[in-house]
């Protein structure tokens, strides 16, 4: 079901007699439990019009590389074929994409319906659009498996105050998806770019291309193959294996969550039916923790830099910015691997050669840039443009939530120490009594 929590209008109005409905896709890349184009296929049907769908795919996405950008072209590739099995044709054009919306719009919409995003140039998309529209703008939510205003209405402290608010609603919203049938078919629809070889297209955008393509290949299909495996293969240890970094314990479900190439929702069913220590664990991670992010990135609007940070923290680490630095590292050399901890160089390394860190070992690596930093602003900085250049699920709420933590944000002060003032402070002690982290560096040896 679509519950009307999940459906805002942006621009009201009635919609235009004739012409199509029109689904801009941005954020929801996908065919399998996806509201706003479930959404959109009813009204279609309702209003006796075909539907066809719309991606702008703009070269100048803030921090985005050829990393993120064939992944995203890999979505675009499973999204096209997807939709098209059920008569709906896909036009991609480069270009900024309200405007490429906008223009498609203008060729005969009755009302346009999309998603939603959760970072402020996503919003500022949206809000462009609905001014410049002259037929309705409705925006569906897909991303989260409880619509973000739904669970709370202010910026949570941590996850222990978020919580139970979740947890009083998803089982209400923990429902499946019906889809239906397209009644009535496009024609003479052009589709733009063609992104039936992701590789070809990606060579020939204006694009920073200094960082490859990781080692997983995007899109829905990988996406639901993904997490099959998971579900059969690792859910079952979830719980006691998936914060140790030598073994394959986690999920590696993160990138598509972020393309939009898979559902939480579609995560979620298949985990509570599934059930066992590993389900509860992994629905922490995936509802709980991942949409504290999107209520972060919601409320505070300074979510991406210093200055969102808890003023407790800010104010700690200030008294402590004069403390001297044992060691101190340039951010090309971070960025090269080259300082004197090992177990920090396997990190980065990880994440500059396959797009991903494990999330045990990202606690420690930016613990040990804000040591290694002249300042914590400068830290902050550092760490952000180290993630969102590497990381294959970089610049994205949970990016912004997982840096912030570094510097105490969801979490609380501990005991006062150099540098870290009364921030949570880690080791490498912790790090030997937890796991084998010799076999780690060994993994990612230079």
């Amino acid at each position: 079901m679509i519950h009307d929590s999940r459906v805002q209008v942006l621009r009201p109005g009635t919609p235009r007699r004739g012409g199509f409905v029109l689904l801009w896709v941005q954020a929801s890349v996908r065919t399998r439990d996806n509201h706003a184009l479930e959404y959109a296929v009813r009204e279609a049907n309702r209003l006796g019009l075909p539907l066809v769908a719309a991606f702008g795919l703009t070269p100048g996405y803030p921090e985005a590389n050829a990393r993120h950008y064939a992944y995203l072209l890999e979505g675009l590739r499973d999204l096209r074929v997807n939709l098209a099995a059920r008569g709906i044709p896909l036009r991609v054009t480069l270009g900024d994409p309200p405007a490429v919306v906008l223009n498609a719009a203008r060729e005969g919409a009755a009302l346009v319906v999309t998603d939603v995003g959760y970072t402020r140039i996503q919003r500022e998309w949206r809000d462009w659009l609905a001014g410049q529209l002259d037929v309705p703008l409705v925006q569906v939510e897909s991303e989260a498996l409880i619509p973000v205003r739904v669970v709370s209405g202010k910026q949570e402290y941590a996850a222990r105050t978020i919580r139970p608010k979740i947890h009083r609603l998803w089982h209400d919203y923990l429902v499946p998806l019906e889809s239906h049938d397209l009644k009535q078919q496009a024609r003479d629809w052009q589709t733009g770019e063609d992104i039936s070889d992701p590789a070809r297209l990606l060579k020939t955008l204006p694009i920073d291309h200094s960082v490859p393509p990781g080692d997983e290949e995007g899109g829905e299909n990988a996406a639901h193959d993904l997490l099959e495996d998971f579900i059969t293969r690792k859910l079952d240890t979830y719980d006691t294996r998936r914060n140790d970094p030598t073994v394959d314990g986690s999920s590696r479900l993160s990138a598509h969550l972020h393309y939009g190439q898979l559902s939480p929702l579609s995560a979620s069913i298949a985990a509570r039916e599934h059930g066992g220590p590993g389900a509860d664990a992994f629905l922490e991670e995936l509802i709980v923790r991942r949409e504290l992010s999107f209520n972060y990135t919601t409320y505070n609007p300074h979510y991406d830099r210093y200055e969102g940070l808890p003023a407790w923290a800010r104010a700690t680490l200030q008294e402590h910015a004069g403390d001297r630095r044992e060691h101190t590292y340039t951010r090309a050399e971070l960025d090269a691997a080259q300082t004197h901890d090992p177990y920090w160089n396997a990190a980065q390394r990880q994440m500059t050669r396959t797009g991903r860190m494990h999330n045990y070992m990202r606690m420690y690596w930016g613990k040990k840039v804000l040591e290694w930093t002249p300042t914590p602003q400068e830290a902050f900085d550092t760490l952000i443009w180290l993630n969102n250049r590497h990381e294959q699920d970089g610049r994205d709420p949970n990016s912004w939530v997982g840096v912030g933590w570094i510097f105490g944000l969801h979490d609380r002060p501990w005991t006062r120490r150099p540098i870290f003032g009364t921030v949570r402070y880690m080791n490498a002690g912790g790090l030997k009594r937890k796991f084998d982290i010799e076999k780690y560096a060994r993994q990612w040896a230079e």
